[in-house]
């Protein structure tokens, strides 16, 4: 074992900013079970000014909108005074201007772009003809492609590979760098330590990284390898889920630091210009006038968008006394709102509920024909209870050979390289599926899976106390309509590596049948029913649960194991025409958005393998809202709502409330921020270009044949050709409970607490249905009547 002479205490400090480093990068979920990441997530414990200058010197990134856009909003009055003023005087920055003349006149200077510090692969490639940036990324993004893979290539790492350790072996015999002018590279990657801990400390030494500059400088390397340190990030993330730990990211921080310190040791001419940027690193971070200036900016325009919210929420709907002839249970997914509003226009007695996807059940799920077990839960949780769908028979193992089969094939046809090869392949014979699906004819869902069960019996007062929790927290204690929808929802998509991001959040990526129809059979269940009473709930004999799934992309909607409602029940007949007629009403509305869509042919985007935006998914989510129905009912909130079903007179100890801001109020915030930094921050926080995209290892996507893991959305996600697609604001947050009840549950939770402190998120109480009070960071609240709608 190599000895690195190092001091102890240098050692420690320099090991501390590789671990901060690598907390400051957000993980990033592979494609089969992709979910919204929080893209700032490393930097919520800092106030969001700071976080801007983080970025600015590690990424080159703003995390504000622009000043030209914004003053544009100023000039057609979207944004007014009223709203430069608010934000202006909430301010606690003593960099902020000292009037509102002042905050005008530089809202017209442009902001000088962040750029981000170089390395010494920039550096050297500014020096010379070689673009080092771009070696550096295509030899580590070959390595990782292969040594990453899930399954897409014939050849797999065994499972637990050491990282460091394969790499060591990859670069010791790749000849490109030395080919490209990097003479001993091999034999420099030889003499490393063995150890990614002491590659690092060696590094750090050789180029004089001090232990003030190491957390940003290893921050700004970590950042240039794009998705690969957040899949990395991922890995750790997976592993401390479960106790354990993952040297991932350590090894690729040491890989990267390996490539700086044998290029700095080939031009020591640049030795000091490097000092200059290391001295750099070790100042503190402190954001500029300019950054707070474009805060105030940006805090205008959200409370400008706050401002027209406020004048539609001018009090709650009156609740009809007699008993609804409907319930439906939607995903709280902003996606639900117009269907939810339309739905319940279509009779007097449809009653419509938001909850989280998962519907209270944080499963672990064996699909029919596959080994893989999803998890079908927020990434936030870890599953406590195991289902189904495999069957007991040779049919189970006909469908794993065939599920094996077609993601086999999928994956031959979507690979960057095999891709071609499939064309040489199927040639004229796939002709005529591609002339289908350019026409919307292909694509066509699956059929259903066979019913989930739990995977172990569980007592029935076990299966009540699981049911009554649930139906608790939905807020369905005593009404119950003869018939209730238990409505998930997915989206279908054809030929999109992103499908699972369409997907419902709050399942892991996957869609909500599985879920729905689990809590069905729960409250279905004979045994289950006869329990309720003694954990408080009391079910109307009549009563029944039909889980459905709602398909976001076609906004149909499919009924599951409609035999669990009887003849009495609410005809079924009906209800589904109730469901068309819905979704012919939100097809029309949502074809205004899409980019050359007429409400016929909004479903056949699903269908259409060319398609590049299928549908919306949660672009322009902009508020959370958790308050009873009657708040928002009838109110056309234009699919920018997260809506929570919440009554907090019946909440006993606020425990719901508590659920609530801790679990979907955070994924919540996972959703807004990357659709945020999608908008904003494409090059770090993006996918990139949809039309030169290829799967690589089953993990992510590449542009073009090679290079850097991209993370985020697509932009195409964000961005209709034209014009941007999502308004990039910060989530508010609007809670009808008593100011004192949430204070308390935010000290309880500071990391929750931190997102509203440090101005990630907003947060306001709503009373009476109108918005009351805003939280103000620190733990204060300040009463607010919002002023007339602007014109």
């Amino acid at each position: 074992m190599q000895e690195i002479d190092i001091a102890p205490a240098r050692l420690s400090a320099i090991l501390t900013a590789a671990e901060a480093a690598a907390r400051a990068i957000p993980p990033a979920f592979p494609l089969d079970a992709t979910v919204a990441v929080n893209p700032f997530l490393g930097q919520a414990g800092e106030e969001a000014t700071t976080a801007a200058a983080r970025l600015a010197r590690v990424a080159g990134v703003s995390v504000f909108r622009s000043r030209a856009e914004l003053a544009a909003q100023v000039a057609e009055g979207r944004i007014t005074d009223d709203d430069l003023a608010a934000a202006l005087i909430e301010c606690p920055s003593p960099l902020k201007p000292v009037d509102l003349a002042l905050l005008k006149a530089r809202m017209h200077a442009p902001a000088p772009a962040p750029r981000a510090l170089p390395t010494v692969a920039d550096l050297a490639a500014e020096a010379g003809r070689t673009d080092w940036p771009a070696v550096i990324e295509r030899c580590i993004g070959l390595w990782a492609g292969g040594h990453f893979d899930r399954g897409q290539a014939l050849w797999m790492p065994a499972p637990g590979a050491d990282p460091w350790a394969a790499w060591r072996a990859w670069a010791s015999r790749d000849l490109t760098p030395e080919i490209a002018g990097l003479k001993g590279f091999c034999a420099h990657v030889a003499a490393l330590p063995d150890t990614p801990e002491r590659a690092i400390a060696r590094a750090a030494r050789a180029l004089g990284i001090t232990a003030e500059a190491a957390e940003t400088a290893f921050h700004r390397l970590l950042m240039d390898l794009g998705g690969w340190a957040q899949h990395a990030r991922w890995l750790l993330w997976q592993a401390e889920q479960s106790g354990r730990t993952d040297p991932t990211l350590a090894a690729l921080l040491a890989i990267r630091l390996s490539w700086e310190a044998a290029l700095l040791d080939q031009h020591p001419e640049l030795s000091a210009r490097w000092a200059e940027i290391v001295a750099a690193h070790a100042a503190p971070l402190a954001p500029t006038q300019d950054t707070v200036i474009d805060a105030i900016l940006q805090d205008a325009a959200e409370r400008a968008w706050q401002r027209r919210l406020a004048a539609r929420l001018d009090g709650p709907a009156s609740r009809p006394a007699a008993r609804p002839a409907l319930q439906a249970a939607f995903c709280i997914d902003v996606r639900s709102e117009p269907f939810r509003r339309a739905l319940e226009a279509q009779a007097p007695g449809i009653e419509t509920i938001g909850f989280a996807g998962f519907f209270g059940l944080a499963v672990a799920h064996a699909p029919h024909g596959s080994d893989v077990v999803e998890d079908h839960l927020p990434a936030l949780l870890a599953p406590s209870l195991r289902s189904t769908s495999q069957q007991p028979d040779d049919a189970e193992q006909a469908a794993r050979i065939g599920a094996r089969a077609i993601r086999a094939w999928g994956r031959f046809r979507q690979a960057a390289v095999s891709s071609f090869a499939f064309v040489e392949a199927a040639g004229l014979a796939y002709g005529g599926k591609l002339l289908k699906g350019a026409f919307g004819k292909a694509g066509k869902p699956a059929a259903p899976a066979p019913a989930p069960r739990f995977s172990e019996e569980l007592p029935p007062a076990r299966r009540a106390e699981i049911a009554a929790g649930v139906l608790r927290a939905m807020g369905l204690r005593e009404r119950f309509a003869p018939l209730v929808l238990l409505v998930g929802h997915g989206a279908h998509v054809t030929n999109n590596p992103h499908e699972s991001a369409y997907h419902c959040g709050a399942c892991g990526g996957h869609t909500g049948a599985v879920s729905a129809r689990l809590l069905a059979s729960l409250l279905n269940d004979p045994a289950t029913r006869a329990h309720l009473p003694e954990a408080g709930i009391s079910l109307p004999e009549d009563t029944r649960f039909v889980a459905a799934l709602h398909d976001t992309t076609t906004d149909e909607v499919t009924l599951f194991d409609t035999d669990a409602a009887p003849a009495q029940a609410t005809d079924l007949a009906q209800v589904q025409g109730w469901l068309r007629a819905a979704g012919q009403q939100v097809r029309a509305e949502r074809a205004l958005r899409l980019p050359g869509a007429t409400p016929a042919s909004v479903a056949a985007r699903a269908r259409d393998w060319a398609e590049i935006r299928p549908e919306w998914g949660l672009a322009g989510c902009a508020a959370f809202i958790a308050a009873p129905r009657e708040v928002t009912t009838g109110k056309d909130l234009g699919g920018r709502a997260f809506l929570h079903s919440y009554d907090w007179t019946a909440d006993e100890g606020f425990a719901t409330l508590e659920l609530i801001l801790t679990a979907p109020v955070v994924v919540a915030s996972w959703i807004s921020l990357q659709y945020y930094g999608s908008s904003l921050a494409p090059t770090a926080f993006g996918a990139g270009n949809k039309l030169i995209h290829n799967v690589l290892g089953g993990i992510g996507v590449i542009e073009g044949n090679g290079g850097r893991l991209r993370a985020g959305l697509p932009w195409q996600a964000v961005h209709d050709g034209e014009r941007p697609a999502h308004a990039p604001q910060r989530l508010t947050v609007l809670i009808e409970a008593p100011c004192e009840a949430i204070s308390q549950i935010l000290a309880r939770h500071p990391q929750v607490a931190a997102l509203f402190d440090n101005g990630w998120l907003h947060l306001m109480k709503l009373e009476g249905g109108r918005i009351a009070a805003r939280y103000r960071p620190g733990g204060g609240w300040r009463d607010e009547t919002p002023p007339a709608m602007a014109a």
